[in-house]
């Protein structure tokens, strides 16, 4: 989730307007709600005191809003909070362990992480049991969805090939 998407997803939670949050960060009450929606929409990315002003006023992290850097320990804790907020992870014990499971409060969200995690559960469990090569296993996870058999995954014509195929139609019909 980009930092816009954060941002707009935080205040939301917060119950602010673009320009509540914009004045108290020290926007012009003429401009507030303009800029505060192009940062919510990635036309302008917030520089480092920006965002921590907006940390403040929004009264969370500055890691909560910024692009997680999962190569931290800090930005990878960050990077699950955002999963739980828009993928339904929830962090849980099950026999006395520590365990991320899935919420299956939203239906759909749920359904298809679930068809998304039993795919990865099926390749690491072949690669644990031996049936697979660790190079099978990383081409299977580096090459997702496109090496997964386990779901039907659509592509979706371009824009560009859909017209093409509307406007050949409807030349047809003239005729």
């Amino acid at each position: 989730m980009a930092i816009g998407e954060r941002i707009r997803f935080i205040r939301t939670l917060r119950g602010m307007t673009q320009k509540y949050l914009g004045q108290s960060i020290g926007f012009d009450e003429k401009t507030a709600d303009v800029r505060m929606a192009q940062y919510e929409a990635g036309t302008r990315k917030p520089k480092a005191d920006l965002t921590k002003s907006l940390a403040d006023a929004l009264d969370v992290s500055p890691y909560a809003l910024d692009v997680p850097d999962i190569d931290s320990n800090i930005g990878l804790m960050h990077t699950f909070f955002a999963l739980e907020d828009l993928r339904g992870l929830r962090i849980d014990k099950i026999d006395g362990k520590l365990c991320i499971r899935l919420d299956k409060t939203d239906g759909n969200i749920y359904n298809e992480m679930l068809q998304m995690f039993s795919a990865w559960y099926e390749q690491a469990s072949k690669f644990n049991s031996g049936e697979i090569s660790k190079e099978e296993y990383d081409q299977w996870r580096y090459r997702y969805p496109e090496l997964d058999i386990s779901q039907n995954w659509v592509k979706v014509p371009s824009q560009e090939l859909s017209d093409s195929f509307v406007k050949e139609l409807k030349d047809k019909e003239v005729l």
